[in-house]
């Protein structure tokens, strides 16, 4: 028998959440630590599902799902997101998959008992080749009902046994700017897990960031005093845990890129990249990646990179492998209610607004150097 709670993020079950990711698909962003984060800066309104098998002793964490409750605009009803926070880059639930056809049953009966949240449901940035995905589609089949697909994209993922490009002209083209770049003086890659050394990184990281375009924009993490509040919290549970570190590709000392590392079960996420533009020519977004890919590899914790990025960013050029996503818009009630039909009317003139501005684009993507994609990623 499952029993599903529904809370606030609760750090106490940590223990339990390392052994259940264990088993099941990884999402680190569903990570208890991670949404502690959300809750204690008042980041998001996180509600933390949690299914628990009855039965044994101790009870047992078969599945975690953490969502949103979201108001797009103050007049508009709230809605459920299956990104828990911004900055999320993953909406699957973690399930043990030997209960996978119990627990999502169970996770859509206790949204819907609990009058507190709506039963409108977005899942943006979905992985459809994770167990949850036909568990999902079979439930609604059952119920006679079939969810609004919004999109269906991929992004680039590498696995040990797959994916990582060994030829062609890009491998040739990182090896002359790792040798033009060792020119300039010693060159090296740091990586450290402890949370001192990722605290100190990730420092390094947001001055890069907020020194590039993204300052420039207004983008930059540190440009909003709300999100940098949220991104050091977070940074700060996981690397307490190991979960999270900042590689860093130095050049006499001096750091020249910066990779946001997260890790969960045997998957490690590229969560975002950033890099000095005086030294823009010699690719060092690129090159970090591709050493850090191998530098994960060569241990024996992690198995497959998630890059959190779209299709054209830089990583694409690095990794054949491919993971494919879907977004989602569900209605877990009994019928189509008009606070669905709202919002489905809503997210499909985005998706059309969204595709002209990719359409429009397009012709400007094509004509920039392929260096130049390093800022496509996060």
């Amino acid at each position: 028998m499952i029993l599903v709670t529904i809370s606030s993020p609760n750090l106490a079950i940590i223990p339990c959440w390392d052994d259940l990711v264990r088993r099941a698909s990884s999402n680190v962003f569903m990570h208890p630590a991670a949404l502690g984060a959300a809750a204690e800066t008042g980041f998001a309104d996180v509600r933390m599902l949690q299914a628990w098998e009855q039965g044994t002793e101790p009870r047992r964490l078969v599945g975690v799902w953490a969502l949103q409750l979201r108001k797009v605009a103050p007049l508009w009803p709230a809605l459920l997101e299956a990104l828990p926070y911004n900055y999320a880059f993953l909406s699957s639930p973690v399930i043990d998959p030997a209960f996978v056809d119990e627990v999502i049953p169970a996770f859509f009966a206790a949204i819907e008992r609990d009058s507190s949240l709506p039963n409108v449901l977005c899942m943006r940035s979905f992985d459809a080749e994770c167990p949850s995905y036909p568990a999902i589609l079979k439930l609604l089949g059952e119920r006679g009902a079939a969810p609004l697909v919004l999109a269906e994209h991929s992004r680039p993922f590498v696995t040990r046994e797959f994916g990582v490009k060994r030829s062609g002209s890009t491998r040739k083209k990182l090896r002359q700017d790792w040798n033009r770049l060792t020119s300039l003086g010693a060159v090296e890659v740091l990586n450290e897990r402890t949370p001192e050394g990722a605290a100190q990184a990730f420092d390094t990281f947001l001055a890069l960031e907020k020194a590039s375009w993204k300052g420039e924009q207004g983008t930059a993490l540190l440009s909003d005093s709300g999100d940098a509040a949220f991104v050091k919290r977070l940074l700060e549970n996981l690397a307490a845990g190991q979960s999270a570190s900042v590689a860093l590709l130095r050049v006499n000392g001096e750091a020249i890129a910066a990779q946001v590392l997260m890790y969960c079960g045997a998957t490690a996420y590229t969560w975002k990249t950033a890099f000095d533009a005086d030294y823009a020519r010699f690719s060092p977004g690129t090159l970090l990646i591709d050493r850090v890919t191998d530098d994960l590899f060569a241990g024996s914790e992690i198995s497959a990179i998630n890059s959190c990025a779209v299709e054209t960013s830089f990583m694409a050029q690095l990794w054949a492998g491919r993971r494919r996503m879907v977004d989602l818009l569900i209605d877990i009630g009994p019928a189509k209610s008009m606070h669905y039909r709202m919002e489905a009317g809503r997210q499909l003139g985005y998706e059309r607004l969204r595709d002209l501005r990719d359409r429009l684009r397009r012709p400007y993507r094509a004509a920039r150097p392929a260096r130049q994609l390093e800022v496509a990623g996060h």
